[in-house]
């Protein structure tokens, strides 16, 4: 069984809360009036991994003189990031110490870069407290915990588990949870305004090209030579990197069964009356009798010191409560009335919300949107060369956790492009930079992995087998 291929962006979306305070110099922005000809480089995606691409472009020297060109197909990040859970979590249990230690990297260089430019998007750095609402995901956790223990004590001790009904309820748990685990590192976001803060800065400094509403509906490749066709003409670059994600098989058609689209839903919900804000970024797992594969998750926003300071409470997911489909599905004009009524009334039975929530049923939104994510058929991002098409990259794939990753694989396909040009031979690029932990070896894209992957079930049959799979943070 082979997935349908992605459809291209819609291009009319649901009105996700974080475009409410649009950049109003991006808006409907195309930096030459028409689209260029020809570029050295092409983006395509202006979400975290393309505008961390053009950054990362913009910062090394060999990449001095060469003319960059990002294409969007709606406003700039109008997909995925800025439709996301504004988490910024790093996963230390799931997948294994080099990926616990990538992605506290990728982490840091975020924080790093909104420090040192005081970029207002409203971080925050919390702990991640995840839930366990069964005794079967609990014992799945504890069972990682000690293995990480053994393989990665270091990094275990950034890990703890808590069981306490009386420590569940400090951290807003409802004690009725199995057990909850807390780790540090993580961090909580505007991601809109980051990406859209960073684009406007290269922009404005003549390091990036940008043309928004401007859909790529086809590459065609002559040679080391590819041409972007868009309704607003064509652009021929030798370099393009796609950072598409859950659409990438709009563009890539061999890719649809690796890369899956998936809607995932979220929702922007006023606090109860009286209430304070929450001490974690949270993650509750087979919440509600949901299954075991689907998580929720939660952020809230501040009540000081930054524009419309409601504290509002960014709650998503609900796959599990919804009725239509969302697996292989691009389309986000859609909303499911079971899963917004979802996430409207579970945080009240979840959490020990502060605040007077005595006889309130549900919380109002402020906002309710969906968003495409990428889901991978190996559960690892799809970074590199595409095989067979020399010049053309890819990063996407993140399996609805793109921003503890999206940047430091934005920034590693940049070292692989600029390496390869320098006249390294790109495996030995790639070996370097696995060796110093800029990438890790399994998010790699080789035939041998493509091949090995598609032995896997596909995404819909884990899915339905109750495979864990993030959620969109």
């Amino acid at each position: 069984m082979r997935h349908a291929r992605a459809t291209l962006p819609t291009p009319t979306s649901t009105n996700s809360f974080w475009h409410s305070e649009p950049n109003e110099f991006l808006i409907g922005h195309h930096t030459t009036e028409e689209l260029p000809a020809e570029a050295d480089i092409v983006i395509v995606g202006s979400g975290i991994t393309g505008t961390s691409a053009a950054r990362f472009l913009a910062e090394d020297e060999r990449a001095n003189g060469k003319t960059i060109v990002m294409l969007e197909a709606r406003e700039a990040c109008w997909g995925a990031t800025g439709r996301n859970g504004g988490h910024c979590q790093p996963l230390l249990w799931d997948r294994g110490a080099e990926i616990a230690l990538f992605e506290l990297k990728n982490v840091h260089t975020v924080r790093s870069y909104i420090e040192e430019h005081n970029v207002p998007c409203e971080w925050r750095t919390v702990s991640g407290c995840r839930q366990f609402w069964t005794e079967e995901v609990l014992a799945e956790a504890e069972k990682e915990i000690a293995h990480l223990e053994s393989t990665a004590p270091e990094l275990a001790k950034q890990v703890r588990i808590i069981k306490d009904k009386e420590e569940l309820k400090e951290h807003r748990v409802n004690p009725d949870c199995f057990g909850a685990s807390l780790t540090t590192g993580a961090g909580s976001l505007w991601p809109y305004k980051l990406v859209t803060f960073i684009l406007e800065k290269l922009v404005k400094e003549g390091r990036l090209n940008l043309q928004t509403k401007t859909p790529v509906t086809e590459i065609t490749s002559q040679g080391k030579s590819h041409t972007l066709h868009t309704p607003r003409g064509a652009i021929t670059a030798s370099t393009v990197i796609l950072a598409t994600n859950g659409y990438t098989s709009a563009i890539l058609p061999h890719f649809a069964d690796l890369i899956v689209p998936v809607r995932g839903e979220m929702s922007a919900l006023f606090p109860p009356e009286k209430s304070s804000i929450l001490p974690d970024s949270y993650g509750m797992i087979a919440a509600l009798g949901q299954p075991a594969n689907n998580d929720d998750y939660l952020i809230q926003r501040p009540y000081s010191g930054v524009p419309n300071p409601a504290g509002h409470l960014m709650f998503g997911g609900g796959r599990g409560m919804g009725k239509l489909p969302s697996i292989g599905v691009s389309d986000d004009t859609i909303i499911d009335p079971d899963t917004a009524a979802y996430l409207r009334g579970a945080l009240l039975k979840v959490m020990e919300l502060p605040g007077e929530t005595e006889g309130v049923k549900e919380l109002k939104a402020a906002g309710e949107w969906t968003g495409i994510m990428g889901y991978s058929r190996d559960d690892h991002p799809w970074v590199g060369k595409v095989p067979g098409k020399d010049g053309l990259w890819l990063s996407g794939g993140y399996t609805g956790h793109g921003m503890p990753n999206g940047t430091l694989c934005g920034k590693a396909v940049v070292d692989m492009v600029l390496g390869e040009a320098a006249g390294t031979d790109i495996t030995k690029v790639q070996a370097q930079m696995v060796e110093k932990g800029d990438i890790p070896q399994s998010y790699l894209i080789t035939p041998e992995r493509l091949t090995k992957a598609r032995l896997w079930p596909t995404v819909e049959q884990q899915d339905q087998g109750g495979v864990h799979m993030n959620g969109l943070v």
